[in-house]
């Protein structure tokens, strides 16, 4: 199954795109699948679970067997009614694997938070699920961890268009489909000029003018949302490095409310913010405190939410860690303080989070339509995930047919394999892309 899963070159759906045949390659006592749907506005995951709930619990008693866990765990917002019954139903005659139901607060799809609301027990600073028995899978790799046990690998994502569209959708379409067609195909912008958030509104990659032009759909894209370029949430995130640094030396008032409510700080891990803030604002490249950094989840409460100065400790941990990275600096080894007493109280519910940062006028708009979507044309990345880029088993003039592997690794390298998403003939090959044109043979 191992092998299998390496074939169909599943990856981790909602994040970072950590190869599933390295994560499956171990024993643990639990396997735990994140269906919180951590972002606001996203139903990318809901759909999943309504549409496949079955073939979900297949891929969690495949993955159970491969780890040879005694129980599964998923774990699901309570306000996500749809997804619950669909899984309820899924679930029976599977009395080893069962709901754990959570309240909606962000970032409750944080590794950390689902380890902690299935097990009880928090991780400690820097750990993996493992150090506790646990492998944590996405509810999508878990359903192509069943596909690919059908030989089926993975061509297609479901993606959720929201924000300034007149017709939200979640789509599923084939994995290189350009951007602007899922856009055009939830009416188009009401903008002339806008900003695309990648992911979410918390933890979405920007995307400006040609930017979004070039951009595609890949194994781990779950959101579109798209925003106008005054939005604050695109100011942010337009600010130069050296801009966030003078704005934290003259306004950062060390109030340590950004310490307060990161959800790493409350489950005891001694990640302090204001602290990182005060060291990067003054230029202190060798001060202690900077390593802290490396504990931060990104997850964004500290400068979307937190911050009374509207400052960016975010970015500014992120800057930190890159710095350490590329100094190759060794990794530090961190005490885990215990959970914090306030850690239930301190947790942020998401509609107070959408009202601060502006978005909850679109999540007024409601549940989006689920559809299908077809093209023409994919530019399929050969880097869609932790490791090295595949390389192109194909050339340009070559026919391939959906499900054909057109880029691969060894057994045993870090990554992924890539498959074509289409039926058509290859046009382009080149190190970064393999480019497709539907038509008939």
């Amino acid at each position: 199954m191992i092998q299998e899963i390496f074939e169909a070159g599943v990856v981790g759906a909602g994040g970072a795109g950590f190869p599933s045949h390295i994560k499956f390659k171990t024993k643990a006592d639990h396997l735990l699948i994140n269906a919180a749907e951590c972002e606001p506005l996203l139903y990318t995951d809901q759909m999943e679970m309504e549409e496949h709930s079955e073939e979900i619990v297949a891929g969690v008693e495949l993955g159970m067997e491969i780890l040879g866990a005694k129980d599964g765990k998923i774990a699901i917002k309570k306000h996500h009614e749809a997804s619950i019954r669909a899984l309820e139903k899924a679930l029976e005659g599977h009395p080893k694997i069962e709901l754990v139901l959570m309240d909606s607060y962000y970032p409750a799809g944080d590794e950390h938070a689902i380890v902690f609301e299935c097990l009880h027990q928090p991780l400690e600073p820097g750990a993996l699920p493992s150090s506790l028995g646990a492998v944590v899978s996405n509810v999508t790799s878990i359903r192509n961890i069943y596909l690919a046990s059908k030989g089926i690998p993975v061509t297609h994502k479901k993606v959720t268009v929201t924000g300034e569209v007149n017709s939200p959708v979640v789509l599923s379409v084939p994995i290189g489909t350009r951007i602007t067609e899922l856009i055009q195909r939830a009416g188009a912008s009401k903008l002339e000029n806008y900003a695309v958030l990648l992911g979410g509104p918390m933890m979405g990659k920007m995307l400006l003018g040609k930017e979004i032009e070039e951009a595609v759909v890949t194994k781990t894209t779950g959101g579109i949302l798209v925003l106008p370029l005054d939005h604050p949430l695109i100011v942010r995130r337009r600010q130069t490095p050296e801009q966030i640094r003078k704005q934290t030396a003259s306004a950062c008032i060390q109030c340590s409310f950004c310490t307060e409510l990161c959800p790493r700080y409350l489950k005891g891990h001694p990640l302090h913010p204001h602290q990182v803030m005060k060291a990067f604002g003054f230029n202190l490249p060798d001060h202690p405190n900077l390593p802290q950094a490396s504990l931060c989840c990104e997850c964004g409460i500290c400068e979307l939410f937190s911050c009374p100065m509207g400052l960016s400790p975010r970015i500014v941990n992120q800057l930190v860690k890159k710095q350490l990275r590329e100094e190759g600096a060794p990794k530090p080894e961190f005490q885990g303080q215990g959970l914090n007493p306030l850690e239930f109280i301190r947790r942020l519910p998401t509609e107070t989070l959408m009202r601060k940062i502006q978005v909850d006028k679109y999540d007024a708009y409601g549940k989006p339509p689920y559809e299908t979507m077809e093209t023409s044309y994919v530019k399929i990345p050969l880097s869609q995930h932790i490791g090295k880029p595949a390389r192109p088993l194909v050339k340009e003039g070559d026919w391939v047919e959906v499900g054909q592997k057109i880029a691969g690794l060894e057994e045993g390298e870090m990554g992924a394999n890539i498959h074509g998403s289409i039926s058509g003939q290859v046009i382009s090959v080149s190190d970064q892309w393999i480019e497709i044109k539907g038509g008939n043979q």
